[in-house]
């Protein structure tokens, strides 16, 4: 069986060289392991994918044994692992996923709500979490008066979603949307729209799915419309009450439905009491 040359596994999942390179890759370059595990399993998930169309089929029985049934197994196999080079957007959503999985965490300390100016970050902070925080920072204080939640949920939400800036919504074309929360467009959205790989979780198990998001011109346009959305919707009015409670907010967000995700409460307190978050907003 080939194996592509940008393929720096050298080979799919099921091999178990390829396991201990994906490792061994982990300890040196953490985001690159990620990408080749995630391209590695979306080889396997196209190779059951047909495995399974192909037992749907059924075969000639003329010509069926288990030389030809080998075989196609084989150039099965081989084709999955070509459609997998070439990606049909599972590994980006899966390494998306895994890479907002990796900020580190500890307890937080809460900055004030009133400030407009980005508070000045630790100089231990991480640089991607500095630099997240300090370009919408002046917009989630905008937001928190709207909806009297505090900034920092805000911040914490938008780099769970967004993978702390890394993996905002683009467009086809890679036009930036500005979309930090992950706000789909619905039928009552006339603005722009992109469309985008995502992860939806169906009774617990996430399927990847393309769907329609909203598009701004600005972090500005992104942070009011969520606002919006929050005081908008009676759905997310305990979300509003307990807003200032970090539990409250981020429980409040996951029982109102806003995403599928069932860990997503979890992960977004990890965040919000996670020290990215604390050194980048520490003065």
């Amino acid at each position: 069986m080939s194996v592509n040359a940008a393929d720096p596994t050298g080979g799919l999942a099921a091999d178990a060289a390829s396991l201990d390179r994906i490792r061994a890759q982990a300890k040196t370059d953490p985001q690159g392991a990620v990408r080749s595990a995630a391209r590695q399993f979306e080889a396997l998930f196209i190779g059951m994918l047909m495995k399974s169309m192909r037992d749907t089929t059924g075969q000639d029985t003329y010509f069926d044994s288990a030389q030809t049934r080998l075989f196609q197994s084989m150039l099965d196999q081989q084709y999955a692992q070509v459609l997998a080079t070439r990606g049909i957007g599972l590994a980006d959503v899966m390494a998306r996923q895994l890479t907002r999985e990796l900020a580190p965490d500890a307890p937080a300390a809460p900055p004030a709500v009133e400030g407009a100016a980005p508070p000045a970050a630790a100089p231990g902070a991480p640089a991607q979490a500095r630099g997240f925080v300090s370009r919408i920072w002046p917009h989630a204080v905008a937001a928190a008066r709207e909806t009297g939640i505090p900034p920092h949920f805000m911040v914490a939400q938008a780099a769970l979603e967004s993978g702390w800036g890394r993996s905002e919504i683009q467009g086809a074309n890679g036009t930036a949307s500005h979309n930090l929360f992950g706000v789909k467009a619905g039928r009552g959205w006339s603005g722009p729209v992109v469309e985008a790989a995502t992860t939806e979780f169906v009774n617990g198990a996430p399927q990847p799915a393309i769907e329609r998001f909203r598009a701004y011109g600005s972090y500005a346009e992104a942070f009011a419309d969520y606002a919006r959305l929050l005081k908008s919707q009676p759905r997310y009015a305990q979300v509003l009450e307990n807003g200032t409670d970090a539990a409250g907010f981020a429980r409040g967000l996951a029982q109102a439905g806003y995403a599928t995700d069932p860990m997503y409460a979890d992960k977004l307190l990890r965040i919000i009491n996670g020290s990215a978050l604390r050194t980048a907003l520490a003065g």
